[in-house]
């Protein structure tokens, strides 16, 4: 009998012929009724796409193992492709779609169901090469045409994206390099509520230009210099904003604040010294979407750099946390003091010798609030 047959060996009579064409055709009947049992479930809505698949599943399994070329395994893949796309199962929706290829590759609705699979899984060059081969095989479908379309769009978009990403990434990582060249450390951002998300800039001569904040503590007021170049002298600055034709700042009422009496301090050892990966990370903040940054960016820190450093605590109390900037230094040169770590931006304190606020000030007997 054909079913005592070992497998692989040939049918030697005529009733094992026989016998195998009747297996033959019960398995291709039963496939059918699995068949369109499936299709009546997906005409039945979400609630019965599970029992669809199994259908497809079970047809699929009566008809063996498929060899190409073979139309009706092809379609029963591809209904099972649908089933899957509508049930979100996108990965098995795209290896259904394959299958259906495989067996027969003018099978357009496998081809489509293909290209819809692999955009769901942001596979934009396979979805467009599944939609220009279903377009091989009927070069009219309209459908087919205007997906393609839709998937070559997407995939200009994603191009601009990447290419904006490299952008601010190279960007980036030059003003990284400029800050390790100058070993200037950089810390997390500080009174942001009052400057908003704001980052140095490299031009074409190398030069760092530095957003630059003002803090008058005695009364906690700021001003705010946009554009610091490094090579600049503070006293440029200062000339400017307090000269004797500038009127006083508002809420000095005894005119104390004067280019003669001021002096300028920023903070000691204030934070945490930022990794490479940090300020890499910190100074593509607000350019691109966090979400499409490379993750190599977190393997930016060296073998031995781990971003951590220990706070010095100052040698005495009282002004010893508050380092004296000299008017004639540029910025670059206040900057790389070995006591200072900057908040994302310089940031200095302006007080007068005039004030009584001074003594407090230089005795320690201030803090920020």
């Amino acid at each position: 009998m054909a079913l005592l047959m070992e497998p692989g060996s040939e049918p030697l009579t005529e009733g094992e012929k026989a016998d195998l064409e009747g297996i033959a055709a019960i398995k291709e009947s039963a496939a059918r009724e699995f068949k369109e049992e499936g299709n009546r479930f997906v005409k039945m809505g979400r609630k019965h796409y599970a029992e669809a698949v199994e259908c497809y599943t079970k047809a699929i399994a009566q008809m063996g193992a498929l060899a190409a070329p073979n139309p009706e395994g092809s379609v029963l893949f591809a209904n099972r492709a649908h089933v899957n796309l509508l049930l979100g199962n996108h990965r098995r929706a795209l290896d259904d779609a394959e299958q259906a290829i495989r067996l027969s590759p003018s099978n357009v609705k496998a081809h489509y169901r293909a290209a819809k699979a692999a955009i769901a899984l942001d596979l934009l060059p396979e979805a467009a090469s599944f939609c220009r081969q279903g377009l091989e095989q009927d070069p009219a479908n309209e459908e087919l045409k205007k997906f393609l379309a839709q998937v070559e769009a997407q995939q200009l978009e994603q191009d601009l994206q990447r290419a904006k990403v490299a952008q601010a990434v190279s960007t980036a990582k030059d003003l990284a390099a400029a800050i390790e060249k100058r070993r200037l450390r950089l810390g997390k951002a500080a009174f942001q509520e009052l400057t908003g998300v704001k980052k140095p800039k490299l031009d074409e001569q190398g030069v760092l230009h530095w957003p630059v904040l003002l803090l008058y503590p005695e009364v906690m007021s700021s001003d705010f210099i946009e554009d610091f170049p490094e090579t600049d002298l503070f006293s440029q600055h200062l000339d400017v904003m307090f000269s004797a034709s500038s009127p006083p700042l508002p809420w000095d009422e005894n005119h104390a604040y004067t280019r003669e009496a001021i002096e300028l301090y920023c903070q000691a050892d204030e934070g945490t010294p930022l990794s490479k990966s940090e300020i890499l990370k910190y100074l593509l903040e607000g350019t691109v979407d966090s979400k499409s940054l490379p993750d190599y960016l977190d393997g930016e820190d060296g073998e031995h750099d781990t971003g951590k450093c220990s706070t010095v605590t100052p040698s005495r109390e009282g002004s010893a946390k508050w380092i004296r900037v000299k008017e004639g230094k540029t910025l670059e040169e206040a900057l790389q003091h070995k006591d200072y770590i900057i908040p994302a931006i310089p940031v200095f304190f302006v007080v007068s010798r005039k004030s009584s606020f001074y003594s407090d000030f230089k005795s320690g007997n201030w803090s920020l609030p």
